[in-house]
């Protein structure tokens, strides 16, 4: 039973890279068909694409709960939010004025603050998701943004395709995630 307990609060960090990857491989296959004018298809797999960020934005919240708890949730707030706006947009539903990278680009930052604090990821890919955050965030600014479209994208895709690797080949450092989750309950209690 302790080990059953153990377990689920562990950092699922082999799920997390999983569930990481069916974004990634949806989210890519949504946009294939939607260049190739399936668009009903291509919306599909793109909502499909969203459930799997949401997915994914809930168990970095759990991972990173223990570096800290209110910039953990924050984070999974601002990523929610982005997510509820492009599925908004699927539906035509969303403010044309709201991009959901206003959201995506500090959940980008916050994230590699968590990674970067965290001590069981390499700081590298902390400090490569808050460049990718001010990446998002560059690119929504017109005068400049559009004309590094190419590399701010390549950057992000950078980031979190080796954030979701590294969750996937080599996990998290797990006694150093228990050292942060002991920390945090013994300092609630």
């Amino acid at each position: 039973m302790e080990r059953a307990v153990e377990a689920s609060r562990g950092p699922r960090a082999g799920a997390t890279g999983v569930v990481y990857l069916l974004y990634f491989l949806t989210a890519i296959l949504g946009e294939f068909l939607i260049s190739r004018k399936l668009v009903v298809y291509g919306d599909a797999v793109s909502l499909a694409a969203d459930a799997c960020y949401i997915a994914v934005t809930l168990l970095f919240y759990y991972m990173f709960e223990p570096v800290n708890k209110g910039l953990s949730l924050l984070a999974a707030l601002f990523s929610v939010v982005g997510c509820g706006i492009t599925v908004l947009d699927l539906f035509h539903l969303a403010p044309s004025h709201v991009s959901p990278l206003l959201f995506f680009g500090p959940y980008c930052l916050l994230l590699g603050y968590l990674i970067f604090r965290s001590t069981f990821l390499p700081r590298i890919l902390g400090v490569l998701m808050m460049f990718a955050g001010l990446g998002w965030l560059i690119f929504l600014l017109p005068s400049v943004g559009h004309s590094l479209s190419l590399y701010i994208e390549g950057l992000g895709i950078l980031a979190e395709g080796l954030l979701m690797l590294w969750l996937l080949v080599m996990g998290v450092n797990v006694p150093r995630w228990k050292e942060r989750a002991d920390a945090g309950e013994t300092a609630g209690a």
